[in-house]
């Protein structure tokens, strides 16, 4: 994987099988779960995993913040790879502000463990320094904590 300037990556090694942590991934009512980081939460998922189809969320704040998060995959390899961004809407139409793509790879990392690599590919410097103020190592490490957790109940 290439890594470029404005590109932010999380790895990890998830103690929990590839395919479980897929699922976490491309079903909205397992997505909800974990997807944000605590005390924040998805109150809306929509996937329709193909390339072009919707990749939607709303995150809510404790403090009645609310993000919704348009936008529709790329690239959709079962239980391998996932790419989207919020550069599009459904239908190909273009966003207002694009922001990312991002890129999640999900590796069989040996006794029922998954090596998971989330990137964020930031349009601009400016994008990237947004997300980094927001907390993006931070979140989305919260994120892969409760992702693996959730993955193991499965």
């Amino acid at each position: 994987m290439t890594v470029a300037a404005n590109d932010r990556v999380v790895t990890r090694v998830l103690d929990a099988p590839r395919d479980k942590v897929w699922r976490c991934w491309v079903e909205p009512e397992l997505l909800k779960q974990w997807f944000c980081p605590k005390p924040w939460y998805v109150s809306q998922a929509r996937i329709d995993l193909r390339p072009g189809g919707e990749f939607f969320t709303v995150m809510n704040g404790p403090n009645g913040e609310q993000l919704g998060e348009p936008g529709v995959f790329l690239e959709v390899v079962d239980k391998e790879r996932l790419v989207f961004t919020d550069a599009f809407r459904p239908n190909w139409r273009p966003s207002g502000r694009p922001f990312m793509a991002a890129e999640v790879v999900f590796e069989n990392a040996g006794a029922g463990k998954t090596r998971y690599i989330g990137r964020a590919m930031h349009w601009t410097v400016e994008a990237r320094k947004e997300h980094e103020d927001m907390g993006f190592h931070e979140g989305w490490g919260k994120a892969a904590d409760q992702l693996e957790a959730l993955a193991q109940t499965l």
